[in-house]
């Protein structure tokens, strides 16, 4: 629905922050740049640079408006430059960089989109952030001692993590986002990600559980499958695969990013897509 007291590039701009949680709502996008300006205001203007970037290159390339309005095409621009402002120093190569990764992100998205029924998730963002950042050895993190608040403020931190924030107080501005989007969406997120972070503190790992980076997988693996169809046992065999699939990569060496959850939801649509098919094959059922 079209929203009157914002300009089109504006609520195209802002529900492409709030579709990194797979919401097309611009005040859940507005409370998500919040979320950065509170959790790491040094990333905010790559956030909006790499956006801009996704949307403009769908402007120019005239990729179909009721899309560009939808955040389909910045959201992985948004997710780009968050990681270069995070991991690369500043320099005059840093601007350039994310408005080409912004606008390829789009042009991959829309290809996407006309070749396969499968949404892209954040496949985009991943395979050009495994690019940039290459392998990375596992990481020692330091140590954190759990207490009553931080086990508290885990799956919130961990919704800030699904936008490389590390704050729970951004976790709640997301929340408060999603909540205003679509309730049931905002408590199968937050479903997730304590699934993940309790899981991680029962194999003895607190400080990654703490920082929400078993959360934020299973989150979004939950947002994403409690819309598929009514069903819990979706989004909740999401969040089992989403978490299962998180130790995968780093025993690859490779930076988890979103990968997890977009793995976790490709297998849990093509298993769903194959118990249906018998349904549709047969003579006595129409299509």
């Amino acid at each position: 629905m079209h929203n009157q007291t914002c300009p089109d590039w504006a609520e195209a701009l802002l529900n492409g922050f709030s579709q990194i949680f797979l919401q097309r709502q611009p005040l859940c996008g507005l409370l998500c740049l919040l979320a950065i300006l509170i959790g790491a205001p040094a990333l905010f203007g790559g956030a909006l640079l790499g956006g801009v970037a996704g949307l403009l290159t769908a402007q120019r390339r005239g990729y179909p408006k009721a899309e560009r309005q939808a955040g389909l095409y910045s959201y992985n621009g948004v997710l780009l430059g968050l990681l270069i402002s995070q991991h690369f120093p500043w320099s005059a190569l840093l601007p350039p960089l994310i408005l080409a990764c912004g606008g390829l992100a789009a042009m991959l998205t829309r290809q996407w989109l006309k070749q396969t029924t499968l949404p892209p998730y954040t496949a985009p963002f991943v395979g050009m952030g495994w690019l940039l950042l290459g392998t990375v050895p596992p990481g020692d993190l330091a140590l954190t001692e759990p207490d009553t608040f931080a086990v508290v403020a885990a799956p919130f931190t961990g919704l800030a993590q699904i936008m490389l924030l590390d704050q729970p107080a951004a976790g709640v501005l997301i929340a408060l986002g999603l909540w205003l989007a679509n309730r049931r969406a905002a408590l199968w997120a937050l479903l997730g990600a304590s699934l993940g972070g309790l899981v991680a503190l029962l194999l003895d790992e607190p400080t990654g559980a703490l920082l929400g980076l078993h959360s934020y997988n299973p989150a979004l693996a939950a947002l994403a499958l409690s819309q598929l169809r009514r069903q819990p046992w979706l989004p909740l065999f999401g969040i089992g695969l989403a978490i299962l699939l998180t130790p995968a990569f780093t025993s690859l060496h490779l930076p988890a990013l979103t990968a997890p959850f977009i793995l976790a939801c490709w297998l849990v649509r093509a298993g769903v897509r194959l118990l249906q098919k018998p349904r549709m094959d047969s003579p006595f059922e129409s299509p």
